[in-house]
């Protein structure tokens, strides 16, 4: 066999190789690790410190969010809270004292509209839009953070929320206290301390349809993880400190969630 062929022969099998290796490649895993590497979705912030994020959705509420406001101003914690921008425009001055204390006020859509594979990308986006006017209206700088409804995220939304400014933020796997569901005091509190871990974002809701549990569970979580050494502050103060320690170790940021 001359030289010129065996060269042909040669090529011809690594086409042939190549093709085969791809045509069984296995398509990406576009699951939680895909999306955290990414640095497009935040579910904790593990960080050194004794530092834990208080979330509340769904709000405010004329009841229940001025008591958690005021557990809240009791116990020197701070908190995020991803607003629906229908209330927001029906109860701006709570949206207001949220800002006012320290809070962190971010958007959870206008309607509470979730991202299922029938969601329009421009109904969604105009949902997403009319939340931040809502919240800007109340007198509240535009926010930054955005929490799909029902944690339902899909690339749509991942590229909504790119292209207008915002971090997508979901919530710990071993904190979500079901609280909406009210499955007892007692479990929503065993739920986060049994769980808590540094870094650890927590999700409540400030606004809970018939028999809300939360407002009785946070007496009991508030002291007990305080006495811990937990600190309790805002997701954005969260992720800037994660980012400090991330320049301090010389890891890229991304790599550090």
């Amino acid at each position: 066999m001359n030289l010129k062929a065996a060269r042909t022969i040669g090529l011809f099998t690594l086409i042939l190789m190549l093709g085969t290796s791809s045509a069984y490649a296995k398509p990406v895993q576009k699951n939680r690790q895909y999306y955290e590497e990414r640095g497009e979705i935040v579910w904790e912030v593990p960080t050194h410190d004794k530092l834990i994020a208080l979330t509340f959705d769904d709000g405010p509420d004329p009841v229940q969010t001025p008591q958690i406001l005021a557990l809240l101003k009791q116990y020197q914690a701070k908190g995020t809270f991803f607003v629906l921008g229908k209330w927001a425009e029906k109860y701006p001055e709570l949206v207001m004292q949220e800002q006012h204390e320290g809070h962190e006020v971010a958007n959870h859509t206008y309607a509470h509209t979730y991202a299922v594979k029938s969601t329009a990308r421009d109904k969604f986006t105009q949902d997403m839009v009319a939340a931040e006017q809502s919240i800007m209206d109340a007198g509240v700088p535009r926010p930054l953070l955005f929490r799909p409804p029902g944690g339902f995220y899909n690339d749509m939304v991942i590229d909504v929320a790119k292209q207008k400014g915002y971090t997508i933020v979901l919530w710990s796997w071993h904190q979500d206290t079901r609280d909406w569901a009210s499955p007892g005091v007692a479990a929503i509190t065993n739920k986060v301390l049994k769980n808590a871990r540094n870094g650890d974002i927590v999700l409540f809701h400030d606004k809970v349809e018939g028999r809300a549990q939360t407002v009785a569970a946070l007496k009991v979580i508030l002291p007990k993880l305080q006495q811990e050494g937990y600190r309790f502050v805002t997701v954005s103060e969260l992720l800037a400190l994660k980012a400090k320690e991330a320049a301090k170790d010389g890891i890229p940021l991304n790599n550090a969630r």
